[in-house]
Order: C-alpha cells, then structure tokens, then sequence
C-alpha cells in the first residue's frame, strides 16, 4: 500500500523547505534509514532519511523547488502500484516556480546644463541583452527546466524564470545558465545592469524574525570601553601553556557568562504576561555563513572552562559554514554575542536575537593613546555595546551588567577564581 512521504519540519521556526538535491530516484528501492535527499530550510541544508521502506513511485518535489511542510515530498510503495488517487486525495499545496514578469523601471532622466533644464525623457524602456529573456513554461506556470539547470542557477543566485531555454520546447538547460548575462535596463541616456537572486529559506527567516524583533521590542543601546592589556597577556600566557589558540572571543563568551550569573536579569526575555528568568545560561554566537547568519548556542556556559567554550565554539563555526549543524545546535539561547571586531570594525549596534532580551556588540581592539596614573601611555581599547529590549531590562540593570562584564575582561584571573 501506497505511503506518503511529508515535507518534514527540520525545524521550530520552519514552514516551508527546498529540495536541494535528491539522492533517489523513481524506481529506486528504499529501506528504511536510506539518504533520500538534502532538504533546504530556514537555518541550514539538511539531509533528509526515510523513515519507511518500499519503492519510489513519485517525486512530489523536484530539485530547486519549494513546498509547505507536510506536502508530498514523494510516494513509496510496491512496484507498479497506481498512486494517482493518493496525489489527488492530497489537498496540501505545493509552492511551484512562478514566472514574474520584468518589472518596469522608471526614472528621471532629465539633465540639468547652466540651470537650463532639458525636456524629460520619454517613458523608459525595459531592455534585455540577447540571453535575458523570460522562460517558456507550462500551462500552471511551472519553470520547465532541468534539474542540472535548477541546480547551477540556484548555485549562481540567478532567477531561472529570467533565462531563455533553447532546449526542446523551451526547456532552460545547463548551457542557457552558462551562457546567461545580467539584465540591462535603459533609460534615456543612462544605462544599469543588474541581476536578481532568488532569496534562500535561511534569508527569508532573518528577514522575518530580525524584522519582528526590531518593530516589537524597544531597543536602547549602551556602549562601554575596555582596557584589554591584561586580556591580551593573559590570552598569550593561556595559549602557551595549553598547546591551542583560545580567542578573544572566547574570553568574551566565558565573562559575559560569568556577568549574566550575577545579573539575571539580563538573562531574561519576555513572553507577554510573564519576564521568563531563565535559571542557566546559554551563551548564543553568532557565526557568519554564505547564506546569512546561524547562531548556534553554547549550552551552561558558566560551567564551562575557557578551553572547552574554545573548542566549542570552533566546532559549531565548521559546522555551520559545512552545513552541518542540527535544530539542536542553534536553539535555546538566553544570550546572543556578536562579534565584528575580527573584520575591522570599531563598533556597532546589534539587533536582538528573540527570544532574548539582549544582544552583546563586540568591536575590535584598538591601539589608543590612554591617560594612566596621570601619564600619556600606549593603551589598547575595545568597545562593547549591549542591545537591551527595554521591556526587560532598565538603563540600570543594562549598565550594571556591563560593569561586571568589563571587570571580568579587564582582570581574566576573576573568572578562575
């Protein structure tokens, strides 16, 4: 009997995912725990196993597609068997490739020469270079393309709706996104070109929930300096003697975890009619990766030493650029720490991570000159800056966890004491 194989939710904040690649195909035996393909989702791509066996008989999702989670994502079951019924049975939508039409731009082309102002152009026009035109598709507005195509056009971020297909009936294939040029559009005397990519699952969901937390939760920023002479000697007699390189950031995650002990408050996040207090602490980091952003989560942090946050952290950040991290991994923060300092950043502000109810800016480390004991000296600065959700946390509360924050930072003894 016929199976139906979902759309699987990968994870919390998933709704919608992208067949990256399939590792089957119709025909092919499946047993349970076979790879059968690698599914796109808000945070990361993900390999996706069976969970039942039998033959594949229909492929609900094609690669470079997306749909809803719970849609037909394939169907197992014996060799021959009919599954037209169980497809029509099934209400649940697929999102198909759509074609958009070029959208027209407009633009004010006059030109100003000794004050005298030329008449306004004509009505622009939308032009393409001889490769950019729209797709032939079918009749429900599907792409026809193939999968190889799909696939180098996602890879390339280009809109595949916007290649012209010289295969049969207008099919795009790998040479037409080989061969495809950025659109140009003219308008009077100027000329732009540009070119369109098609936005990820991954930058969808930054979208939405950095977007939430912006317009929902009242920011306020505090900027604090640190005096980072004695981190810089104590990291440097801390490598010596461990035999591996621990980072400045990895002395930042371990007092910030040390600091949010002793201020719970900050420690904290709203959720409506209750501030939930959270009793232990998960430091967040946040780890740049191709597609946008992953936070994934160092669990009990103030337990932990040094060298252990170190490996950690590390770990998590191959493991997000390799596309390995599970729902797990960046799940359950209570505190997010950005760190823009390692490419040459003084300092900025960050958007808060929700649920939590502070984000932790963290600068780079500049060579300053700095009054000590009443003399001009060489100093070394870093600037700090906490992104505070004013529902949670007062002025006072923020500048007080900032206070035992730069303390631990500006004496690392504190934290092995």
């Amino acid at each position: 009997m016929a199976e139906i194989v979902r759309m699987p939710r990968l994870s919390d904040t998933m709704t919608e995912g992208t067949v990256a690649k399939w590792h089957k195909k119709v025909g092919d035996a499946i047993s349970e725990g076979d790879l059968l393909a690698e599914i796109e989702t808000d945070k990361a791509t993900m390999e996706f196993e069976s969970f039942q066996e039998g033959v594949l008989l229909h492929i609900g999702v094609q690669e470079a597609s997306t749909a809803p989670v719970d849609c037909i994502l394939a169907i197992l079951g014996e060799e021959g068997e009919d599954v037209s019924g169980v497809i029509e049975a099934d209400a649940t939508p697929v999102v198909e490739e759509k074609v958009e039409e070029p959208k027209q731009v407009k633009k004010d082309t006059s030109v100003k020469v000794d004050s005298i102002e030329t008449p306004k152009a004509s009505s622009p026009v939308v032009e393409s270079s001889p490769s950019v035109v729209v797709s032939k598709s079918t009749s429900n507005g599907r792409v026809k393309a193939s999968p190889l195509a799909k696939r180098l056009a996602k890879e390339k971020g280009v809109d595949i709706s916007l290649i012209s297909g010289s295969g049969e009936g207008g099919r795009v294939v790998k040479r037409d996104v080989d061969n495809y040029q950025s659109g140009v559009v003219r308008t009077g005397l100027t000329e732009e070109r540009y070119s369109e990519e098609p936005v990820s699952q991954m930058r969808k969901t930054i979208a939405r929930r950095l977007s939430e937390s912006k317009f929902t939760a009242p920011h306020f920023y505090l900027s604090i300096s640190v005096d980072m002479d004695n981190a810089i000697s104590s990291r440097k007699a801390i490598n010596a003697k461990l035999g591996h390189k621990i980072s400045f950031n990895d002395i930042i995650v371990k007092a910030s975890a040390m600091s949010l002990r002793e201020h719970p408050t900050v420690n904290s996040s709203w959720r409506g009619d209750v501030i939930h207090r959270n009793q232990h602490v998960n430091v967040g980091v946040a780890v740049a990766v191709e597609e946008g952003l992953l936070v994934p989560v160092v669990r009990y942090t103030d337990t932990k030493t040094l060298s252990e946050i170190s490996k950690e952290v590390k770990a998590f950040a191959q493991g997000a650029k390799e596309k390995r991290l599970q729902p797990t991994d960046w799940e359950g923060s209570t505190f997010t720490i950005s760190n823009l300092g390692m490419f040459g950043i003084d300092e900025f502000t960050a958007i808060i991570n929700t649920p939590d109810a502070c984000i932790l800016a963290v600068g780079g480390i500049q060579q300053v000159p700095v009054v000590k004991e009443g003399q001009i000296v060489p100093g070394n600065l870093m600037k700090l800056t906490l992104s505070c959700d004013h529902r949670v946390v007062d002025g006072a509360s923020g500048a007080a966890f900032l206070q035992s924050l730069k303390a631990y930072i500006e004496n690392p003894i504190k934290m092995f004491v």
